[in-house]
């Protein structure tokens, strides 16, 4: 009986399906155990935090939390589901970096502040809070500046006077910074808003100098532009909260017991101090 002979075999073309298949099974356990190693993470996030937040209350630089408040923040950290959250954001959020006592003198100063600056505050020209960096007053344009021009308005001298005379026997450092909107600006006086911010700033950590007899150690001045908002550039209310002057009474002293100078500036008398020129050892 003759043997029937074996028809040859097609070749098989989903071979690649097997190594196809092994190779998402490996990506599949490597993304469980990257997920597994990030929640691990998250937990040693949240024991650091722990660890830099009772280093600073010893420090005597953040006031000592509770344990129901420490637990909570622990546990937001180590449940959240969000974008990876730092360690160091969790310990110092926008709680101002400095000592129980100091936060109270700085609270006492904007509460006087407030009171002195009380309608202007209610027109918004003026806006007062405490932040990270410290005791922060923020001057808008509008009421202190005309557009382009780093000059007071003469009309705001006597409110820049009260705060002068406000902050100028307490013995903090003082940072003014000078901001603008995102409106390009060429004039006879500025190419860029670097030179307007910087200006206004400049010129009023002068008038400080000058006219009311600040140490200039104590001062410092900057300007940035627009590149520091506080309301989006798209708006014309957003525009006009970006025009403005910040005085920041920093929670630092560079002169521990400024003294005290009794001086009654008018503004006619502010105006000239800041039409002379400053000595050459403050320029």
């Amino acid at each position: 009986m003759k043997q029937k002979k074996e028809k040859g075999r097609a070749p098989n073309h989903e071979r690649w399906l097997v190594s196809y298949a092994d190779f998402i099974t490996l990506m599949f356990a490597f993304f469980v155990v990257m997920y597994a190693s990030s929640k691990a993470d998250l937990k040693k996030q949240a024991a650091v935090a722990q660890a830099i937040n009772a280093a600073f209350e010893s420090l005597g630089l953040f006031q000592p939390q509770s344990k129901e408040q420490a637990t909570q923040a622990s546990a937001a950290l180590a449940t959240s589901q969000d974008s990876p959250v730092s360690p160091m954001n969790v310990v110092l959020g926008e709680q101002i970096l400095a000592s129980p006592e100091v936060q109270q003198d700085l609270e006492r100063i904007k509460k006087q502040l407030e009171k002195l600056l009380s309608n202007q505050i209610a027109h918004h020209v003026v806006a007062i809070r405490i932040g990270r960096d410290g005791l922060v007053i923020s001057l808008r344009e509008a009421g202190f500046y005309d557009s382009g021009s780093a000059a007071p308005h003469p009309d705001s001298v006597k409110t820049l006077d009260k705060i002068a005379e406000a902050l100028r026997t307490t013995p903090y450092d003082i940072r003014i910074e000078g901001h603008t909107d995102n409106v390009p600006i060429h004039n006879g006086q500025f190419d860029s808003n670097w030179e307007l911010s910087t200006a206004r700033a400049t010129r009023l950590a002068k008038m400080f100098i000058v006219a009311h007899h600040f140490a200039p150690v104590r001062l410092s001045a900057s300007g940035y532009a627009e590149f520091h908002p506080v309301a989006n550039n798209t708006t014309a209310d957003g525009r006009s909260q970006n025009r403005r002057v910040d005085i920041i009474v920093l929670p630092s002293m560079t002169v521990p017991h400024a003294p005290a100078v009794n001086v009654q500036a008018k503004p006619e008398a502010i105006n000239a101090a800041l039409a002379r020129p400053l000595p050459s050892a403050l320029q």
